[in-house]
C-alpha cells in the first residue's frame, strides 16, 4: 500500500495533486468523516481527496460541530463538503444526513469530553448511535464503518489501569474488554440491521501527534505554545510531570498513520470486523523529545524531571498568559489565535502525570497485513514543523 511510505512525508507531494482531483469525472467512494476538525480527521481530509489515494478518487463529507476557524490551515478541496451540527441532537443529525444517501464508508473519530465518566460514556454512545441510525438504513452503498477509540478498551480513561495487572502490558487486542457499555457495543448494534453486509473496524491509538484546526487533545500544539511562552519570558523549559512520565518508555500514534490504518481496514479484507491497536511501532521517552522541543523554539535552557517537589500543572502555570501569547502572535506575524484556541493544558497534564508505563503492541495489525509505521522522533519534529510553517506558532 503506497500510502504507508508516503505518509506524513508525502503531504507536500499530495498538495500538488489537488488540481488533478478537481478534474476527476467521478468518485469511486464516498466517505463521511465524523470529527473532521480533530487530529485524525484533519489527516483524513488531507489524504482522501488526493487522486493517488487507494480506491479513489474519494468524495468526502466532513462533519464537525463547529465550522473551520479562520486560522485553519486546511486547503479547500472541491471533493470535500463541510457540514456542521451537534451530534447529540438526534433530530438534527437525521435531518442533516438524510440527503447523503451515497455514503460508502464512515470514519467516526468524534469524542465529547465530560467531567463525569458515566456521563461521558453515555453522551458519546448517544452521538455514535445518532449517526448510525441516520446512515445505516439510508445508505444502500454503505460497506464499512471505522470507529476510533483509544486505550479505554483496556483501561477506564477516568481510572487508569483499573483491573489490568502490570504483567499484561504491553496491551494486545486479545485482552478482555472492560465490563461497561461503550462505543464498540454501539457500533455492532448499529450495523446489525444490515445483516452482515456492512463491515466494521475499531482503531485504538494512544497519544496522537498531529496538526488540527480544533482538537481537545492536541499535545503538540500545546507544547509548542508552552515552549514559545518560555522563550518569550526568558525562562527554562521545565518538565512539569512525573518521573515515570519523563523516563518511562511510551508509545505514540502519528495522526497520518492512524488515518492510513483506518483506510487500510476500510479497503482490505484482512482488516474487516476486527479491533486493532494503532501506534507508531516504536517507543520513545519525553526525556528524548524535550530537547527537540526546546531547540525548535530557541529556548536556551531546559529542565527535566527534578523531583516530586518540582512538579506542577501546566493548566495552572499557563493561566493568565493570554496577553503574552497575543504579543507573541503580533511580534511574529502569526495567524490570529487565542491561547485557548490551540491549547488544552489539562490533557497535557494528564499525559505527563502518569505513574505507570503503558504500551500497546501492533502485532495483530502486522499479522493481518498492515505494515505501516512511523519514527516517533521524526513524527514529533515534523508536526512541530507544520505548526511553524503554517504560522500557528513562531
Amino acid at each position: 500500500m503506497r500510502w504507508w511510505w508516503t505518509g506524513v512525508y508525502g503531504a507536500i507531494k499530495r498538495k500538488k495533486l489537488e488540481r488533478a482531483m478537481a478534474a476527476a469525472p467521478a468518485f469511486n467512494n464516498v466517505a463521511l468523516v465524523v470529527g473532521s476538525t480533530g487530529i485524525v480527521g484533519a489527516a483524513l481530509l488531507d489524504i482522501l481527496p488526493s487522486p493517488d489515494t487507494p480506491a479513489g478518487p474519494w468524495k468526502v463529507y466532513a462533519l464537525s460541530r463547529r465550522p473551520l476557524p479562520p486560522w485553519s490551515a486546511a486547503a479547500p478541496s472541491p471533493a470535500v463538503a463541510h457540514l456542521h451540527l451537534d451530534l447529540s441532537d438526534p433530530a438534527a443529525v437525521a435531518d442533516a444526513l438524510a440527503p447523503l444517501t451515497d455514503i460508502t464508508h464512515v470514519f467516526y473519530l468524534a469524542w465529547s469530553s465530560r467531567p463525569d465518566a458515566d456521563e461521558a460514556r453515555a453522551a458519546n454512545c448517544d452521538m455514535l448511535r445518532n449517526v448510525l441510525a441516520a446512515v445505516v438504513p439510508n445508505c444502500p452503498a454503505l460497506v464499512h464503518v471505522c470507529l476510533q477509540t483509544d486505550r479505554k478498551h483496556f483501561i477506564d480513561p477516568f481510572e487508569p489501569l483499573s483491573g489490568i495487572p502490570a504483567a499484561m502490558r504491553p496491551y494486545s487486542e486479545d485482552l478482555p474488554r472492560l465490563q461497561f457499555p461503550d462505543l464498540e457495543d454501539v457500533l455492532l448494534d448499529g450495523i446489525a440491521s444490515r445483516g452482515g453486509d456492512v463491515t466494521w473496524s475499531v482503531h485504538r491509538p494512544t497519544t496522537i501527534f498531529g496538526f488540527s484546526p480544533r482538537s481537545a487533545r492536541n499535545v503538540v500544539a500545546s507544547l509548542c505554545v508552552y515552549a514559545a511562552i518560555c522563550r518569550k519570558e526568558g525562562v527554562p523549559l521545565r518538565w512539569p510531570g512525573s518521573r515515570v512520565g519523563w523516563k518511562g518508555l511510551r508509545d505514540a500514534s502519528d495522526a497520518e498513520l492512524v488515518a492510513e490504518h483506518a483506510l487500510w481496514a476500510a479497503l482490505e479484507p484482512a482488516g474487516k470486523n476486527e479491533p486493532f491497536n494503532c501506534t507508531n511501532g516504536d517507543v520513545y521517552t519525553w526525556k528524548l523529545l524535550w530537547p527537540t522541543l526546546a531547540n525548535h523554539f530557541g529556548v536556551n535552557q531546559w529542565v527535566g524531571y527534578a523531583g516530586e517537589d518540582q512538579r506542577f500543572k501546566l493548566e495552572e502555570a499557563m493561566a493568565g498568559k493570554e496577553a503574552v501569547w497575543a504579543e507573541i502572535v503580533r511580534e511574529n506575524g502569526l495567524v490570529e489565535t487565542g491561547l485557548d484556541d490551540i491549547t488544552t493544558w489539562w490533557f497535557v497534564d494528564a499525559v505527563f502525570d502518569v505513574d505507570k508505563v503503558q504500551l500497546d503492541t501492533m502485532n495483530k495489525s502486522k499479522e493481518h497485513g498492515f505494515l505501516g509505521f512511523r519514527n516517533t522522533v521524526r513524527s514529533f519534529d515534523t508536526w512541530i514543523g507544520k505548526m511553524k510553517a503554517n504560522k500557528i506558532v513562531p
